[in-house]
């Protein structure tokens, strides 16, 4: 006798009640893995972000716009900084390497970023075709740039005024394609990159055109080239100290003695996690809520079912079946409804990534795409099939205690 096919058999045979167990089961175990699966992500693609910087300087505002605009590239920067003061600050003893950025153009609303090449190299960024950039206006594209852009070597991009796409276009300079990058799940995936002087020469040409056009040439231009680099900006900076105890002291020298700011990125983004985190915490509480509601309807699922079918059991009995088979099976229908809960479940949940994974690549360029099993989802794996026997015990426990004489005179 196959007690599993009987099990299988009598799920279906009450497909009301096995599916409200079913689907209560399927939305706690996919609510948990997918806050699971979310935060998890998120934070490598954080922590990700973060290697090998330390400190960020930029222009006076909130350190977490700063941080976000800056490493992230998902928020409009703070404002603009000098050279000069850039220069003085990364000269200082505690500076073991800095990184100058600036930004403020895009080309159909991917980011084009000015920067050292230490940038690329920050986030072990590898040309898969062509070459670095040797003169301005040459770019290295991003990843996900080219692919959703479809950029070859050798395009022409006419970048736009601004981080949105509806910025006004920067028609008297155009970028060539010299590089394209590998993918480095990092922001420069989303990004395209080039020489400082490529964007401050594209932003001194564009300002002397509105110059021009504003006062209609009722002014000229005297010493156009002189002291041009005391006058240049950079957006951002982005420092690794040469010891980590320097992360204590010299952030705060630079907020309180200077114009700048300097923004610490582990502590503001520990910062925005502590805000999110309320709210996932609730969320969880209610996901498990649900799990144990699902875990009462599996046993009065069963406990019911137990009971209407207690004369087919006891011919069941007559026909060979051991008390332990029957309780066996019990067992088994409670088993094969959890375990069906948690992989659906999971199938739950990856959908609901991929949903916000096309959300956010569509709002800021990001995705979070993972079919990656999590260490917590196999507790959360343990806890389906500990439900699933706690639920069953009690009516698996009669089944083996059952009068089969008893019930087959009364019948």
């Amino acid at each position: 006798m196959n007690i599993f096919k009987l099990s299988i058999k009598n799920i279906f045979n009450k497909p009301l009640s096995s599916s409200i167990s079913l689907a209560l089961l399927v939305l706690g175990v996919g609510i948990i893995s997918l806050l699971l699966q979310l935060n998890t992500l998120i934070k490598d693609q954080m922590d990700n972000n973060l290697r090998g910087i330390d400190m960020v300087v930029g222009a006076k505002g909130s350190p977490l716009q700063l941080i976000l605009s800056s490493v992230y590239h998902i928020d409009s920067p703070t404002g603009n900084i000098s050279l000069a003061e850039a220069e003085t600050i990364s000269n200082n003893r505690m500076v073991g390497s800095s990184i100058k950025i600036l930004y403020g153009d895009n080309y159909k609303g991917f980011r084009i970023v000015g920067a050292e090449r230490k940038f690329v190299e920050l986030y072990k960024g590898v040309i898969k075709e062509g070459k670095d950039w040797d003169n301005p206006y040459e770019v290295l594209v991003g990843s996900k740039v080219y692919e959703k852009l479809k950029i070859n070597l050798g395009d022409e991009l006419i970048s736009s005024h601004g981080l949105r796409e509806t910025g006004q276009s920067h028609d008297e300079g155009t970028f060539k394609v010299v590089g394209l990058l590998k993918p480095s799940n990092s922001v420069i995936d989303q990004l395209i990159i080039t020489s400082p002087e490529s964007v401050w020469d594209i932003h001194e040409t564009h300002d002397h055109d509105e110059h021009e056009n504003e006062h209609e040439h009722e002014h000229e231009h005297e010493h156009e080239d002189e002291d041009k680099d005391d006058n240049r900006e950079i957006t951002a900076m982005l420092i690794k100290f040469k010891s980590p105890m320097n992360i204590i002291q010299f952030p705060r020298q630079i907020n309180e003695n200077t114009n700048l700011q300097a923004a610490v990125p582990s502590y503001e983004i520990s910062r925005l996690f502590k805000l999110f985190g309320f709210g996932i915490e609730t969320l969880s509480y209610l996901a498990y809520l649900i799990i144990i509601v699902s875990g009462f309807s599996l046993f009065i699922n069963l406990f019911n079912s137990m009971r209407e079918r207690k004369y087919e059991m006891a011919l069941i009995r007559t026909l060979g079946a051991s008390r332990f088979q029957l309780s066996t099976m019990i067992i088994f229908e409670s088993l094969i409804l959890t375990i069906s809960g948690f992989i659906l479940g999971l199938l739950f949940s990856r959908f609901g990534v991929m949903f916000v994974s096309s959300l956010m690549e569509e709002s800021i360029n990001y995705n979070l795409k993972s079919l990656k099993i999590l260490n917590e989802e196999y507790w959360l794996l343990g806890l389906s099939i500990l439900i699933g026997i706690v639920s069953s015990l009690i009516p698996a426990i009669q089944v083996y205690k059952m009068n089969i004489s008893k019930i087959l005179a009364d019948a």
